[in-house]
């Protein structure tokens, strides 16, 4: 089910922060609901990618641990888990918004195919990750009603691809280091493009959010003309991030590094505070 990986759904509650709105009990209760139900949905397909993925992740030196691979669950009982937990997701979605059940069914639709097939098409499988990221931005705008600025979705497409090639260096590091490909994406890949690719959406990343952060439009929405403080601490995550997948090659799970690395959660606890002091 990899919990670890909800982390990832924070995103849903991305626009109610930017919108100074976070502490709004009524939309707060709303964008609670929509995580549980868009991460027992992702956790579906978790499953069913590791059905589909049994005899590849058998290879890999980590992945070789999960309980389908490793032949701790059976394969009728990872049918019966996928099911339950798509349906109930669906069902607290439904709940909630039709426009959030449209675009949770899009996200599975879309990983569906990214698991059959578009996982081997070397920069969409990347780009379908990051779209993924987007996704859930707009499940949380259609939970609470907010609209999204077009900065933020622009942001977060950019920071999701730039660790999905930060993932991708790993697989190729792994397969480079153990002869065996885990993927066969990985022919579309190798290190050098993979570092130019990193470079160039870390540098995207860092000058789309200054200019955000500068912009008229927000700083006269937001009434602060000290936005571009945090501009330091996005900055020290990117470098930080970069550092762990180039120097210490450890960049196969973006949540574990958010949820283990004591650097990288003190940049972002320092980001989040400092904003939502100048916001709030």
């Amino acid at each position: 089910m990899r919990p670890h990986q909800y982390v990832k759904n924070v995103f849903i509650f991305l626009p109610l922060f930017f919108a100074s709105q976070i502490t709004d009990f009524e939309l707060l209760q709303k964008a609670v609901i929509a995580f549980i139900a868009f991460s027992l949905s992702a956790s579906a397909i978790y499953t069913l990618n590791d059905f589909h993925d049994i005899e590849e992740d058998r290879q890999h030196p980590k992945k070789k641990n999960r309980p389908l691979a490793a032949g701790s669950i059976s394969k009728p009982s990872a049918i019966v888990i996928m099911l339950v937990l798509i349906t109930v997701g669906f069902t607290l979605m439904s709940w909630l918004s039709l426009n959030a059940v449209i675009i949770l069914t899009a996200y599975v639709v879309m990983n569906i195919a990214y698991s059959w097939y578009l996982k081997h098409i070397a920069i969409l499988d990347v780009s379908i990750i990051a779209i993924g990221f987007v996704l859930r931005l707009f499940v949380g705008s259609a939970v609470t009603g907010i609209s999204l600025s077009i900065w933020i979705i622009i942001m977060t497409f950019l920071l999701a691809l730039f660790m999905a090639l930060a993932k991708r260096r790993d697989d190729v590091l792994i397969s480079l280091e153990s002869g065996k490909k885990m993927r066969k994406v990985i022919d579309g890949y190798n290190l050098q493009f993979l570092d130019t690719a990193m470079a160039i959406m870390a540098s995207v990343v860092i000058v789309t959010y200054t200019a955000y952060v500068t912009s008229t439009e927000i700083v006269e929405r937001f009434h602060s003309d000290y936005l571009y403080l945090t501009v330091l601490f996005v900055i020290l995550g990117i470098m930080r991030y970069l550092q762990i997948s180039l120097v210490h090659l450890d960049s196969g799970s973006p949540t574990k590094i958010v949820l283990k690395d004591r650097f990288m959660q003190l940049t972002i606890v320092a980001w989040v505070i400092s904003f939502a002091w100048i916001l709030y």
